[in-house]
């Protein structure tokens, strides 16, 4: 009998899913209680796999043998429930990717940092002529590349939502970019859940392994037994020399590992801030493990470009600077950038809080922004935190309003920052469609 393989969410993740068990000659169905894109419905139609939208057929749902669950539905939905208490495996796409791979992994997670991480470690490897793809929650699902065919290397970004369901994902290198308070709804409002979720990247893996970790991050040296004991760890730090690991000293990217070492002055790294040497040094790490040579590690570090959305430089009007951080959708993340300005700031921030703490950025606040500009359905909290920090505190439900209101309070030699703290879906489709509305209203000026 073949096996039958539910999938929930019609998503890049669900549809390369599907893709991938119809080549493994499993019975596949793709269920989405929402509306399903065009793109990957003409796909669902082309490869002749059934589907529905708009509803969760139970009967056909809980005939499943494995459900695929897409990381943005939570343990919590009714349809979930109904499939544990029927005890059939739940599964990320990321799991069941790697179930058909001979690929060796490089997997990053983190609270921030795991992008940029993510694609610094693939151009590297790309620019070394090695035989990699990038997936996990970046780009082209992993499930898809497999499916159409395997590489020697993946490099995976890595939720932790994904990581709540794999079972047997066993990354050849994880990384730990750091831990900060994030998604706690999806947690029981409970930190030790969510340092628990991202600590489990390492559960399957070996002697054989490596365990790339930040040494200054206090939450994972804190939890630091939750990492498995038998995997060989390697810490990267800003503030201490380690051994065996990555550091910064004289302004020196320096990596030590087995005596084979690799020095770079910082001012020559392409992207800048303490929380990119954080980034260099984990992406540098883990190309060295797999013998990248010094040369190529350099000269990709020299050349990488930052993403879209990730503190994205967008245009200089008037004196005034744009920069497009919609990707900081948590408070550590916005906390990064304004460590990185070096002049006025108005910031544009809200959206949807997840539990936010925001005295973890107050005194940089009240040091770098003149004026909030709160762009969200509900900034009471906002207001509550930053009222007696700034100059000015306005409300807009629109990014066309929130761009032209922090354009006319601005003076020559400001930054106009949106870094929103929160996440999108109270005015936006994702944090995608916030940067790019944030990008084009600013070049409509």
């Amino acid at each position: 009998m073949k096996d039958k393989i539910i999938i929930l969410g019609s998503g890049e993740s669900g549809v390369g899913a599907a893709k991938l068990a119809q080549k493994q000659g499993m019975e596949v169905f793709v269920s989405d209680f929402g509306t399903i894109k065009q793109a990957y419905k003409d796909e669902l139609f082309a490869l002749n796999i059934p589907f529905e939208e708009g509803k969760h057929t139970e009967e056909i749902i809980l005939s499943a043998t494995t459900v695929i669950k897409s990381p943005g539905i939570a343990d919590k939905v009714a349809i979930i429930q109904k499939i544990k208490e029927k005890q059939i495996p739940v599964i990320s796409e990321i799991e069941f990717g790697f179930r058909f791979s001979k690929a060796k992994i490089i997997a990053i997670t983190g609270t921030n940092g795991k992008t940029t991480t993510t694609s610094l470690t693939y151009h590297i490897l790309e620019k070394a002529g090695l035989d990699v793809g990038l997936g996990g929650n970046i780009g082209t699902s992993f499930a898809r590349q497999v499916a159409e065919g395997d590489k020697e290397y993946f490099v995976l970004e890595v939720s932790s939502f994904q990581l709540d369901n794999c079972t047997t994902f066993k990354p050849f290198i994880s990384i730990l970019c750091n831990i900060t308070e994030d998604h706690l709804d999806r947690y029981d409002y409970k930190f030790e859940n969510y340092i628990r979720s991202k600590f489990s990247i390492t559960k399957n893996q070996d002697a054989n392994d490596y365990f790339i970790y930040c040494q200054d991050d206090a939450v994972t040296t804190e939890y630091f037994t939750m990492a498995n004991a038998d995997v060989q760890k390697i810490p990267f730090s800003y503030h201490q020399k380690v051994s065996n690991g990555a550091y910064i000293e004289n302004q020196q990217l320096i990596i030590e590992l087995n005596k084979n070492n690799f020095t770079m002055p910082t001012s020559e790294l392409s992207i800048h801030g303490i929380h990119n040497s954080y980034n260099s040094m984990a992406a540098a790490i883990s190309a060295k493990l797999i013998g990248v040579r010094n040369e190529k590690i350099r000269e990709s570090l020299e050349d990488f470009k930052n993403l879209e959305h990730r503190l994205e430089f967008v245009a200089t009007i008037k004196g005034v600077d744009f920069i497009n951080d919609s990707k900081a959708t948590n408070v550590n993340s916005t906390w990064y950038a304004l460590e990185s300005m070096t002049k006025p700031v108005v910031l544009i921030a809200g959206g949807v809080d997840k539990g936010n703490d925001y005295t973890l950025i107050k005194d940089l606040v009240n040091k770098r922004v003149k004026a909030i500009i709160c762009l969200g359905k509900d900034n009471e909290k906002l207001h509550a935190a930053f009222a007696s920090e700034v100059g000015y505190i306005l409300d807009t439900q629109s990014m066309e309003q929130a761009v032209q209101m922090a354009y006319n309070i601005t003076d020559k030699g400001d930054v106009v920052l949106l870094s929103p703290c929160c996440a999108s879906f109270d005015l936006f489709e994702n944090y995608e469609d916030r940067g790019k509305q944030f990008k084009r209203n600013v070049l409509n000026l």
